[in-house]
C-alpha cells in the first residue's frame, strides 16, 4: 500500500501537517491525529491505517470548514449544521465538529441569540415578534430565543412603546418629501415589517403624524 515518507507542516494553515506517502501528498492532519494514530516516517500504510487516516482527515476538514464559517459570521448550531451538510460534508463528521465546537465554547446558541437580539434592537428597533421570527429563521430553538430576548429587553430596559415611536420618528424624516397618503402607507408598512402589532402601529401613527394625516389607519393600501 505504500510507506509514509514525510510529515511536514502545512504551508497553508498553522497547526496542520501534510502526510506524504511514497513522496506524494496523502492527507492533511492535525497534531492530535498524528499522535492518536501514531503516524511516523517509515510506517507502512495498511488498509486499516489508510481508512483511519482518510476518515480523520475528512473529519478535520469538516471542523476547519465549520471554523471558517463561524469566523465569517456567527451562527446557531442548527444553521451551521445545515450549511455544512449543504457543502457536502458527511452528517457524522458535521455532528462531531459541532460537538467539538460546543465543548470548546466556540458554538453557543444562547450567547448567539443574545448577541443577535441586542444587535437587532440597537440597530433596527426590532420588536419581540420580529426577533422571534429572526431567531426561528436562523435555527435558534424557540425556548432559547425567547429567553435571550427577555434577557436583552430586561438588561437594556427596553420599552417597546417608546421604541416604536423612536423608530417611527426616525423613519419619518426620510419620508418627508412624500404626500401625506404615501407617507402614512410607507410608515405603516415599515413598522409592520419590524414586527409591531397593528394596534401599536396605529397608536404611534397618531402620535407622530400631523393632525388629520393619520386618518386612514387600517393599514397600507
Amino acid at each position: 500500500m505504500g510507506v509514509i515518507t514525510g510529515i511536514v507542516e502545512s504551508p497553508k494553515k498553522d497547526g496542520r501537517y501534510v502526510v506524504q506517502v511514497d513522496g506524494r501528498t496523502f492527507a492533511t492532519v492535525s497534531l492530535d491525529i498524528l499522535e492518536r494514530l501514531q503516524l511516523r516516517v517509515g510506517m507502512a500504510l495498511t488498509d486499516t491505517l489508510d481508512a483511519a487516516i482518510h476518515d480523520a482527515a475528512a473529519a478535520l476538514q469538516t471542523y476547519d470548514r465549520a471554523l471558517n464559517l463561524l469566523a465569517f459570521q456567527a451562527r446557531s448550531a442548527r444553521d451551521l449544521r445545515r450549511r455544512l451538510v449543504q457543502k457536502g460534508e458527511s452528517e457524522s463528521h458535521v455532528d462531531a465538529a459541532i460537538a467539538r465546537l460546543t465543548a470548546n465554547g466556540l458554538l453557543d446558541d444562547a450567547d448567539y441569540a443574545r448577541q443577535l437580539a441586542r444587535s437587532k434592537v440597537a440597530s433596527q428597533g426590532a420588536s419581540r415578534r420580529r426577533l422571534q421570527q429572526e431567531m426561528f429563521r436562523r435555527g435558534v430553538a424557540r425556548e432559547v430565543g425567547d429567553e435571550a430576548i427577555a434577557e436583552v429587553f430586561d438588561d437594556e430596559a427596553v420599552d417597546e412603546s417608546e421604541m416604536i415611536e423612536r423608530v417611527a420618528r426616525k423613519k419619518l424624516r426620510s419620508l418627508a418629501r412624500l404626500d401625506p397618503d404615501a407617507r402614512r402607507r410607507r410608515l405603516y408598512a415599515f413598522l409592520a415589517r419590524r414586527g409591531y402589532e397593528s394596534d401599536d402601529i396605529r397608536r404611534v401613527l397618531q402620535a407622530v403624524l400631523e393632525p388629520g394625516e393619520a386618518e386612514a389607519l387600517d393599514g397600507p393600501e
